[in-house]
């Protein structure tokens, strides 16, 4: 007789576990106080809160299934576009004022435009070995394009160099599904001649990435 209270207590414990929110409802409260804690400011809007397929799929602690990874990566590829006149590298000195500027669409800036915005390359990468502040989420681009054989490759190799590279910064997610890589020109965060800027500090003999 004396086990029947410790039986009831574990009965209503379990009762309890029962009446649990499932996953989904959890979900949708955490979005609700989210949305509850944030208001339009500037140009920074609430709809950031809205994830797109690729954010939702990355999201959450675990790699998306085969099939998604794989949309992932194919709409990814698509969405890049290919400089229209065909050259591929600005002034790596501007890439480097671009690497080094963490400015952009936040609700001090004034526009979204692309021409208010920075790259912030420094954030996750190592570039210029003149810099000693940098990130590591992503790795090293240091030598980056002297590593690739920027000097003696043939013109089919550089190319193909120049397009994987653009891929990289206009929409890594071509290449790996759930990147950490901002997608710099799938989202209108940097336009053409900005990324060609970055494209000369990675590839230009005579950036300080390559020397």
């Amino acid at each position: 007789m004396k086990k029947l209270p410790a039986l009831f207590a574990a009965m209503a414990l379990l009762a309890g576990c029962a009446s649990l929110p499932s996953d989904a409802e959890l979900d949708q409260m955490s979005a609700r106080i989210m949305r509850s804690s944030f208001r339009d400011q500037g140009i920074a809007k609430v709809d950031r809160l809205d994830q797109d397929f690729v954010q939702a799929a990355c999201s959450g602690g675990k790699a998306p299934d085969e099939a998604s990874a794989a949309r992932i990566r194919a709409e990814a590829a698509a969405s890049v576009k290919r400089p229209a006149d065909g050259q591929y590298l600005g002034d790596w000195r501007e890439g480097e004022k671009l690497a080094q500027s963490g400015r952009g669409m936040t609700w001090t800036d004034a526009s979204t435009a692309p021409a208010a915005n920075g790259g912030n390359c420094y954030n996750c990468h190592q570039i210029a070995k003149e810099e000693i502040s940098y990130g590591t989420i992503g790795p090293s681009l240091y030598h980056y394009g002297r590593d690739r054989g920027i000097t003696g490759s043939s013109e089919p190799q550089m190319r193909a160099l120049y397009e994987y590279t653009w891929t990289k910064l206009y929409n890594a997610h071509a290449f790996v599904a759930c990147s950490s890589m901002p997608r710099f020109g799938a989202k209108g965060l940097l336009d053409d001649k900005q990324l060609k800027h970055l494209m000369a500090l990675l590839l230009d003999p005579n950036s300080p990435v390559n020397r």
